[in-house]
């Protein structure tokens, strides 16, 4: 681990210990944070592929309509469109994310009497495909957006636990090291001091004044 320069001061000393405590307590939040965002991003996904099988559950029931769609003409061309998706807002461990309330069609005009009777049945299944087509587009929102949160997470969990609070403590191992040294070099220095001053006393007596 590369660390870098810091003063070697009560100071820093100070400053690096506040980081320390702040990193501490912060990270047990993040990784909670990353566990949720994980969790409601396998949530979602589950919940985009059972609306995406019903979507194909009710494709499938039409199996024997398939070949009359295929007819030129025989279903009326743009009998459906979508003339509105309803979408509110939710919010997941912090992220702003879509939420699907549902969507208005509009029907184009067609001859009731020339037109068969199975078409009104069938344009009320295309809605509902088309329904959870849309349902399916706004979960697929959310996960991304989960995503990208759970990646800006983990790389700060990362971030503290492999970097930041190693090397904070290292600072303040060597910063420790240091002023305990310069402790004890004052003290040595403090004794040798004492104890030239006591050999010069010792060899230079005071005169009695003889006055």
């Amino acid at each position: 681990m590369i660390l870098a320069k810091i003063k070697l001061t009560k100071n820093e000393l100070k400053l690096q210990k506040d980081a320390l405590k702040m990193y501490r307590r912060y990270l047990p939040t993040l990784t909670l944070k990353k566990q949720q965002l994980y969790t409601e991003k396998r949530i979602i996904e589950a919940k985009a592929k059972a609306v995406r099988k019903e979507r194909e559950d009710l494709e499938f029931g039409f199996r024997d309509w398939i070949a009359v769609f295929s007819e030129r003409d025989a279903f009326p061309k743009d009998v459906i469109t979508v003339s509105n998706v309803r979408k509110g807002k939710g919010n997941i461990a912090g992220v702003d994310i879509p939420t699907f309330e549902g969507a208005d069609f509009s029907r184009g005009d067609y001859d009731l009497y020339a037109t068969p009777l199975w078409v009104d049945v069938a344009t009320k299944h295309m809605e509902r495909a088309m329904l959870l087509d849309l349902e399916a587009e706004v979960l697929d929102e959310q996960v991304r957006l989960l995503e990208v949160e759970l990646r800006a997470t983990s790389q700060r969990v990362n971030l503290f636990e492999k970097v930041k609070i190693p090397e904070t403590e290292e600072n303040i191992k060597k910063i420790s090291i240091y002023m305990a040294d310069q402790q004890v070099s004052a003290v040595v220095r403090s004794k040798i001091s004492k104890r030239k001053i006591g050999v010069y006393s010792v060899e230079n007596p005071a005169k009695e004044d003889c006055s």
